[in-house]
């Protein structure tokens, strides 16, 4: 089965202004970065986009603005309920699929805690679902923050089966992981989207439906190269994955900030404001700006190689 919602899906960041505002003219720029360089689709508001330091008009915003500039060339999903009550929860998603997204994401974390069983996850999921319009493609993400719920087996076969899910953003970090849940969806229209570059290009091997880490706000078109071409070209696809999985060791490095002081960088804005990342990268993370030459120097070199086959 093909899957709608499957490739480069880059988790989209949020500029802002020195004041502290979203940064519309560079957010639209970055907007077409991401599809100038390759992307399927684009994931926005999630926790790159400092989802949980946006108000919800901020966040409805980032979503409907997002569909308007892609005018439909690709895909465009958004998540954005951060609230711990129900409520509330329902309240931010469909607000969300007001937005025109192709699909509203759900956060797991959200539909249940750390110490909460399936059981609770499946309750909660029903009532979301019950309370979002019927014929609304849906997503799933496993986001990191405030704790990461994995989804259990059950749950992700009983999410394909559903038809209703076309999208999971994957942050199992595991490669057998992600075989089993690809084997657990097969048939289904529900796409598994590894978010771990150390395992991305073995995914992609094992019949993964996408990519959608973080390194895509650096280097999505290398990704890109990777899904379309690996296969054929094994060595220079062995040499890439060696550096995309070491330059992706940074994002310790004060991430979202350091995409933005890369976006910085190669023109695409000008501020580096944060609201998630307060600090000063360089000062708290020595010889950042030399690990960010080196990233921009050895893409470039690849793409070189690349453009030379």
């Amino acid at each position: 089965m093909s899957h709608s919602m499957q490739g480069i899906f880059p988790v989209v960041i949020t500029p802002f202004t020195p004041e502290n505002a979203i940064d519309w003219d560079g957010y639209a720029r970055l907007i077409e970065w991401y599809l100038d360089n390759g992307s399927h689709g684009l994931f926005a508001v999630c926790q790159s986009s400092e989802m949980l330091f946006l108000s919800l008009k901020e966040r409805c915003d980032l979503a409907s603005f997002t569909v308007k500039q892609v005018a439909g060339r690709v895909p465009v999903v958004a998540s954005g309920h951060i609230s711990p009550a129900m409520s509330d929860q329902k309240a931010e998603l469909r607000a969300i699929s007001e937005t025109g997204v192709d699909a509203v994401v759900l956060v797991t974390n959200r539909l249940a805690a750390a110490d909460e069983d399936s059981s609770v996850f499946r309750a909660r999921m029903d009532d979301l679902l019950a309370a979002l319009p019927g014929d609304m493609a849906l997503g799933l993400y496993e986001c990191p923050a405030p704790y990461r719920r994995l989804l259990t087996d059950e749950e992700v076969r009983w999410c394909g089966d559903s038809g209703r899910f076309a999208f999971l953003k994957d942050v199992t970090c595991d490669l057998d992981h992600v075989k089993r849940r690809l084997a657990l969806v097969a048939g289904t229209p529900l796409a598994i989207n590894n978010a771990n570059a150390a395992i991305a290009w073995p995914a992609i091997q094992a019949g993964g439906h996408g990519f959608s880490g973080v390194m895509n706000n650096f280097h999505p078109d290398l990704y890109r190269w990777l899904m379309d071409h690996g296969r054929s070209h094994p060595q220079l696809a062995a040499e890439l994955d060696t550096f995309l999985v070491l330059s992706a060791m940074s994002e310790g490095m004060g991430y979202p900030k350091l995409a933005k002081h890369f976006h910085r960088r190669i023109g695409t804005f000008q501020n580096v404001h944060s609201r998630s990342v307060a600090y000063d990268i360089a000062e708290r993370h020595w010889a950042v700006e030399v690990v960010l030459d080196h990233i921009i120097d050895g893409a470039q070199r690849f793409r070189e190689r690349i453009q030379a086959l």
